[in-house]
């Protein structure tokens, strides 16, 4: 396992992969990739397909049970919590994508300087900032990123999940990013890139979040003041890269998640050997096929045993599965020949990611998640339809 920090700038359909999780085997650098044009200004997410208009806020939780395990001077456990949910306010600031400082910091962390560093800062959202929700007993998905990433990296996805009904909690694991801003104002760097070589670091690292997790998990049952907008039998956990690795390491530790999806992020938690009976799905690039170069998806999809899928996508790369391609043109990014245009990656992943959900929160049965579909010829079901090495 190793920490492959961006080499040049380069994005899946725009932007490469500002610094590649040490989680998921490493997409190696592509020539035709790099800065090349004049930014494009802001970007500008892509609305959400649901029906509800969406309200975000920011919750700013201690966890006072256990110290960070980062930063050995700090005795408790501070995070960073995005909630995206429905809402009847259709007017009113949208939320910041991200500060500029954290836009900063994330920019330097992935060597990108083909364009201002607070431009992040500038992109357009559609979440009405602290809107108030609508809604009672909603199904809740929390949302884990990859490594060295914000959380809000995957707001595309959020939003979208929000405006089809669903709370959203995303979080973001301090000191395990390049810049979380917390509630003083601090902004609390990543201290985990310095271990991010030592052996067992992404078992370390799932393993923590899932600790997050359960924590946050607590915190809205109890604490929060809208907790009865969601309905705590029908919670389910997604993430990308090593956030994906969380999601099944928090669904062993944790009962609680009763639905889970891994995309593009190579695992580490154990496994019973009896099996593992609670639905997940596998979202991935064509390394993640049956004998790829990552053999952790092989390994762990002989031990589940319940409701199971494998998904490739053809032409993604890691962030594929993020907004990051849709940045690309804010920051004067040539997009990669041959590689899933952005726009269409974001399509897949709502799609997909929402099916899923739909089936196994709200009990709707989705023919689109039970085999190859004419509309969606990218997406190739392992190992029945996809390539082997």
């Amino acid at each position: 396992m190793r920490h492959l920090l961006a080499v040049a700038a380069r994005l899946a359909a725009g932007l490469a992969v500002l610094a590649a999780s040490a989680c998921s085997a490493p997409t190696p650098p592509r020539a035709d990739a790099g800065p090349s044009a004049t930014p494009t200004g802001p970007a500008t997410l892509p609305a959400p397909a649901g029906p509800h208009p969406v309200g975000t806020t920011v919750l700013y939780p201690t966890d006072t049970s256990r110290p960070d395990p980062w930063d050995l001077d700090a005795g408790t456990r501070q995070l960073k919590v995005t909630l995206w949910y429905p809402t009847e306010r259709r007017d009113g600031r949208r939320a910041p994508y991200m500060t500029p400082t954290e836009s900063e910091l994330l920019l330097k962390g992935g060597r990108i300087a083909s364009a201002p560093y607070d431009t992040l800062s500038k992109t357009r959202t559609n979440a009405v900032k602290d809107a108030a929700p609508s809604g009672r007993k909603l199904p809740l998905v929390v949302l884990s990123p990859g490594f060295t990433k914000p959380v809000s990296t995957l707001t595309s996805l959020a939003e979208d999940l929000a405006g089809r009904g669903y709370v959203v909690a995303g979080i973001d694991h301090t000191h395990e990013s390049h810049a979380t801003t917390l509630s003083d104002g601090r902004v609390a760097e990543c201290l985990a890139c310095d271990s991010d070589t030592d052996p067992g670091f992404g078992a370390r690292v799932v393993q923590g979040r899932a600790a997050d997790v359960s924590f946050v998990l607590d915190l809205l049952a109890s604490e929060w003041k809208h907790s009865g907008l969601i309905d705590h039998s029908r919670i389910a956990m997604a993430g990308q890269s090593i956030g994906g690795a969380a999601a099944l390491a928090t669904m062993v530790k944790d009962p609680r998640v009763r639905a889970g999806i891994d995309m593009d992020g190579t695992t580490y938690a154990r496994i019973p050997k009896n099996g593992f009976t609670r639905p997940f799905m596998f979202v991935g690039t064509p390394q993640h096929v049956p004998g790829g170069r990552d053999t952790s998806w092989d390994r762990d999809w002989k031990l589940l045993t319940g409701w199971k899928r494998w998904l490739t996508l053809s032409g993604a790369e890691h962030q594929s599965f993020t907004d990051l391609p849709l940045l690309a043109g804010s920051l004067g990014i040539r997009p990669a020949t041959g590689v899933l245009p952005a726009a269409r990656g974001a399509e897949l992943t709502r799609t997909y990611v929402a099916a899923f959900l739909d089936q196994h929160l709200k009990s709707q049965r989705q023919p689109l998640l039970e085999g190859p579909s004419s509309r969606h010829p990218e997406v190739a079901f392992c190992p029945a339809t996809c390539a082997t090495p």
